[in-house]
């Protein structure tokens, strides 16, 4: 089963949106299991401190490499086979690729930065894996872990009712998905184009797929081959 373990200064903020639909229904019924560590429950002052002032100088805080790396080895001893993962704008961009692979693993152990940033050494000491969800900056990593797991949670089997539409969403053959239309017939003088009423399916496919490379030319062309830009 996929486990997530998070290490986290605000756990009540979990499950969240992952508690909800077929998310929810997945992690209530056993088919992935969440838990959320509170950081500065291994602090060893009175006031709970896991963060201290950038060496060097500068604004702000960094995590303290000894309270995190005391957290990642309660979560996750030695010998567990899950990667330890770090929410980071400086990370490797979280794909759709990365997504089914780590769906297809035990689970994860993520990290949820905040203020400056975590000290190097406990992310080199522990060997975190630093992803981002996008070119921007959050107050902290909790919101980019919900989104990374609901990425992947998402792909394990039983989570997701309808496979078949989930292997034509944007990103799972290396294109946008293609327009959707469902009734009425007419919205607002605009109309479900003719041919996905047609019947003809081998028709419908070549549509759709034409839609995609078009999609896909005009709004991510990085995506595309070289040879079809």
């Amino acid at each position: 089963m996929f486990s997530a373990d998070i290490i986290t200064l605000f756990p009540e903020l979990f499950p969240g949106p992952l508690g909800a639909s077929v998310l929810g229904r997945g992690l209530n019924d056993g088919l992935w299991a969440l838990q959320a560590t509170q950081l500065r429950d291994f602090a060893t002052d009175r006031h709970r401190t896991v963060d201290d002032t950038p060496s060097g100088g500068g604004a702000g805080m960094v995590l303290k490499p000894d309270i995190l790396a005391k957290a990642i080895d309660a979560v996750a001893p030695d010998d567990d086979p899950r990667p330890r993962i770090l929410m980071s704008p400086r990370g490797t961009p979280l794909t759709q690729a990365r997504a089914h692979e780590l769906a297809a693993g035990p689970g994860a152990v993520i990290v949820c930065g905040r203020f400056e940033g975590v000290d190097q050494r406990v992310i080199e000491a522990r060997k975190l894996e630093e992803i981002s969800i996008g070119d921007y900056v959050l107050a902290g990593g909790e919101v980019a872990a919900m989104v990374l797991l609901e990425a992947v949670v998402r792909l394990i089997p039983g989570v997701l009712g309808a496979l078949d539409s989930r292997d034509e969403e944007s990103f799972e053959n290396g294109l946008l998905e293609y327009p959707q239309y469902t009734r009425p017939q007419s919205f607002e003088g605009r109309e479900i184009p003719a041919v996905l009423t047609s019947g003809d399916h081998g028709k419908i496919a070549r549509w759709r797929h034409e839609q995609s490379l078009a999609l896909t030319g005009a709004r991510r062309p990085d995506l595309l081959p070289a040879k079809s830009r």
